[in-house]
């Protein structure tokens, strides 16, 4: 679906895009970076909306920097700013959207209303839009992204401004994007865990380069470690610190995470044994024992360390 060869953009006082080589296929791809990281840049680019100092980029198999205009005719794009003109209703707003990709003034009637109903907008359509919540203008945004039926849809910082409900909401509505329709989607946010649950791949960028780009189920895949979490007791005040120094004594490498947690290698299933005797010995509560999955967090950690 998009593909990119050593993007680079440079401003005069800064490097947005710093050499970027990354191929992103079909279904729901995440971009994920800190405020600055270039995202924002990378999708104005591959819409034809800004050039690139160096390389090159291609989107549905076309080049950014001549075939713009077509591929912004396949491809829907949701900002990330308010770009919603406050006296007009969502269904003005979104049919004239259709209309400038193209479909004829029936088409676009009937595409419109199918798609206000798909993004839960269905009964306000008519109300001007000034007088719609940050949710319902987001819905908006992505309705006018959707509407002329495109391969692919570009959303940019979708949950901006958004409360946790709502941020649900569209994170729900995102998926269904390509699971009802086969629409495949290129979602940028800086929240890890709202593109852990959402995307089938993941692309993190930091600085302009690629830190990593990989499926969700094999980054996300069970550790050999596991996390247990007790209570304190009356003779153990530091129910973790007892524990860790319990099993380190029973010859298992074990070390302290956040409260009262406590991360152990688990070489095989005979450490569970080893750590079920040693909590019930100290007169503990278990509060849980699981495998541990690595998480997107650790992708900006262990580059921090690198750095470091």
């Amino acid at each position: 679906m998009i593909r990119t060869e050593r993007l680079t953009k440079r401003y005069p006082r800064v490097t947005a895009l710093d050499g970027l080589t990354v191929d992103i296929g079909p279904g729901v791809t995440g971009l994920v970076g800190a405020n600055g990281a270039g995202k924002s840049t990378l999708i104005k680019i591959l819409l034809g909306l800004a050039p690139a100092t160096e390389g090159t980029a291609a989107v549905l198999g076309r080049d950014a920097a001549r075939e713009g205009g077509a591929i912004r005719e396949q491809v829907g794009y949701m900002p990330e700013h308010d770009c919603l003109p406050p006296d007009v209703s969502a269904t003005e707003f979104v049919v004239h959207m259709a209309r400038m990709s193209g479909l004829p003034a029936s088409a676009a009637r009937e595409r419109t209303a199918d798609t206000l109903r798909h993004v839960g907008l269905y009964e306000e359509r008519y109300r001007p839009m000034g007088g719609y919540s940050t949710g319902m203008k987001q819905r908006v945004k992505l309705a006018q992204a959707l509407v002329h039926d495109p391969k692919l849809v570009l959303l940019d910082e979708p949950t901006n401004g958004l409360d946790p409900a709502g941020r649900d909401e569209m994170l729900g509505l995102i998926r269904r994007v390509h699971a009802d329709f086969g629409i495949s989607v290129l979602v940028t946010s800086h929240l890890l865990g709202e593109l852990e649950r959402t995307s089938d791949h993941i692309v993190v960028i930091d600085g302009g380069k690629l830190l990593r780009s990989q499926a969700i189920a094999a980054f996300t895949e069970v550790t050999a470690s596991l996390a247990v979490e007790v209570t304190d007791s009356d003779t153990h005040p530091d129910g973790a610190a007892a524990l860790l120094a319990a099993l380190g004594g029973r010859g298992l490498a074990a070390t302290a995470g956040t409260g009262h947690l406590v991360h152990v290698d688990a070489a095989d299933e005979a450490a569970y044994d080893v750590v079920r005797d040693v909590i019930a010995d100290l007169g503990l509560g278990l509060i849980r024992m699981e495998q541990r999955r690595h998480r997107i967090a650790e992708v900006f950690q262990d580059a921090q360390e690198a750095v470091q």
